[in-house]
């Protein structure tokens, strides 16, 4: 009898648990469900206005890109006068540029020239020799005074600098060049609002290209000074020959 009691209390207690979860659980989905409907309507009413407002400022913004800060009808003009003037003179220049300028005959000179023409500052150590095969090297010391020997061998060899300086700014030029055709190139196909950047590269070579020009004519100046210097030795020798000849002739004078 005790254990048929348990049993019911049991049964009483499990019943009764089940018929108060039911009304908790039917109000616990009640709430997500209301919950839910809050966020939609929220989303709808508040963060769906303001995203339409956002693509809406973007879509006017993309329209004034298009229509007045960059124009696309103007875009597509500008790309197709850059590939009608690369079309134009690339050829040309690529006519001048491969145009052959060595005139030398003799097997020295054609050496010294095709070294001084070729561009390629790996071949600087062979300027040298090829300079001295051509204007031959300075007499041995018996066969000239010191002081010709001295300014013989400077004027050599600001005039062996001055020639692999040429060099030196040949293929300069040359990569120069390569840089030009490369910035005509992006600029043909450059996307709208990048001129600044093409325009900074261009200015990068620009200074780049008169800062070789600087080094060449530094080294035309020097080569200039060298000469008037040259020049002034001759002064300077032709004057002590002729105190030389003054004495010479007081002395012959003064034997009689």
């Amino acid at each position: 009898m005790m254990k048929l009691s348990r049993k019911h209390a049991l049964l009483l207690i499990v019943l009764a648990v089940v018929l108060f979860a039911a009304p908790v659980a039917r109000a616990g989905v009640a709430d997500i469900i209301s919950l839910l409907s809050s966020i939609t309507s929220t989303i709808k009413d508040g963060i769906a206005v303001a995203l339409n407002g956002i693509e809406t400022i973007q879509t006017t913004e993309k329209q004034l890109q298009q229509q007045v800060l960059w124009p696309i009808s103007a875009i597509d003009q500008a790309r197709a006068s850059v590939a009608q003037v690369r079309s134009q003179y690339s050829s040309l220049a690529q006519q001048v540029h491969s145009l052959r300028t060595s005139s030398a005959t003799l097997a020295n000179p054609q050496q010294l020239e095709s070294l001084v023409r070729n561009g390629q500052t790996g071949n600087l150590g062979q300027i040298s020799s090829a300079f001295r095969d051509v204007y031959q090297p300075l007499p041995q010391p018996g066969e000239a005074s010191p002081a010709t020997r001295t300014v013989m061998d400077l004027d050599d060899a600001f005039a062996a600098g001055s020639l692999k300086a040429s060099v030196v700014s040949d293929q300069a030029s040359e990569r120069m060049l390569g840089v030009a055709d490369s910035l005509e190139q992006q600029t043909a196909a450059t996307a709208p609002g990048s001129a600044s950047m093409l325009s900074a590269q261009a200015l990068a070579a620009n200074l780049q290209s008169q800062a070789f020009l600087q080094r060449m004519l530094a080294a035309e100046l020097r080569q200039e000074a060298a000469r008037m210097a040259h020049a002034n030795m001759l002064v300077k020798e032709s004057s002590a020959a002729a105190r030389d000849l003054n004495l010479r002739m007081q002395q012959v004078l003064n034997k009689r």
